[in-house]
């Protein structure tokens, strides 16, 4: 039986080697810990003093005397409050918004990828101007779309009654009757040109990614395809759409997270009023119409809940395409 003893000298090598590692443990800890403190007061703390603001019947007046640690009057009556009839309406608006503006802004920003995917004169210029609307100013964006959708003097308005339509009020009217093969359907005008306008500044986003993904693919696949007889809509079907199905879904995710909690884009344009009163909207009015933070403290601890579970499938589904 043989007996293997370490010497003095391999111990001594094993302390002087886990003193090494200690010591790079200790260093790590003390760069990085300023900026773990940087984003604790930053991040954290918003957090827990919006959960607190949540809990207590706080006004506007209020916030110059409350304090942090007060736990005297910590109750679930804001939820209570919150989570009326009008807070499921607009999480049902909500999800519709988010929903199609998504679905639609990479639907075209696909159409606008095949488009500029070959080599046409003109083709940079064409891609440079898919461009503008994403790079475009918000409020400049919006400002120009209530011009043309304006009921009196919109461009569009107007070149309806040349056509001999009737002036359609896009910003103001929630529902504008319409029969289709003899049923008579009420379009929620306002949601829709609300949709419109995120899918006209967004679908730039996706076609950018789009573009990539497409341009990655082998030309071989596509002189195969011709070779067997496939026509272009089946290499579409068959190469182009299989091979981007991890981007569509990465980029579905990743917008309808922002979508879900957008409110610029809403705001400037209709102002959340005519069936556009999404949550944001209503985190905007219950804190400065009607001066009540605890209320809009809730909803916003809501809505960073749905956040928060649209985040986590978000990143089930980005570790998923890694593995």
């Amino acid at each position: 039986m043989k007996i293997f003893l370490r010497s003095p000298g391999n111990a001594k090598g094993a302390r002087r080697k886990l003193s090494l590692k200690a010591r790079e443990a200790r260093l790590a800890y003390l760069l990085t810990g300023p900026a773990l403190i940087v984003v604790a007061l930053i991040i954290l703390f918003p957090i827990i003093w919006n959960v607190v603001l949540s809990l207590q019947p706080i006004r506007m007046r209020d916030l110059a005397t409350i304090k942090l640690w007060d736990l005297d009057h910590l109750s679930f009556d804001n939820y209570a409050r919150g989570l009326d009839r009008r807070f499921w309406t607009g999480l049902r608006v909500t999800l519709i918004y988010a929903f199609s503006s998504t679905v639609l802004a990479v639907a075209v920003g696909l159409w606008a990828a095949l488009v500029a995917r070959d080599p046409f004169p003109g083709r940079n210029l064409f891609r440079a101007c898919l461009l503008f609307p994403y790079v475009a100013p918000l409020v400049s964006s919006a400002l120009i779309w209530r011009l043309m959708l304006d009921k009196h003097i919109g461009m569009v308005n107007v070149l309806l009654e040349h056509f001999g339509g009737a002036p359609v009020g896009w910003l103001t009217a929630r529902a504008l009757p319409v029969h289709i093969l003899g049923l008579g359907i009420k379009l929620p005008v306002v949601l829709i040109t609300v949709i419109l306008f995120e899918v006209w500044r967004i679908f730039p986003f996706a076609f950018l990614f789009i573009l990539a993904r497409i341009q990655a693919i082998p030309d071989d696949m596509y002189e195969a395809a011709r070779v067997d007889g496939a026509s272009p809509s089946q290499s579409l079907w068959y190469i182009t759409l299989p091979q981007l199905k991890a981007v569509f879904g990465t980029l579905f995710l990743l917008r309808f997270i922002v979508h879900f909690y957008k409110f610029g884009d809403v705001f400037l344009l209709s102002g959340g009023v005519a069936g556009t009163d999404v949550l944001s909207i209503q985190i905007y009015d219950w804190l400065f119409a009607r001066r009540n933070v605890g209320v809009a403290a809730a909803i916003g601890v809501l809505l960073a809940l749905l956040l928060l579970a649209l985040a986590a499938v978000y990143q089930r589904w980005f570790s998923t395409q890694e593995v």
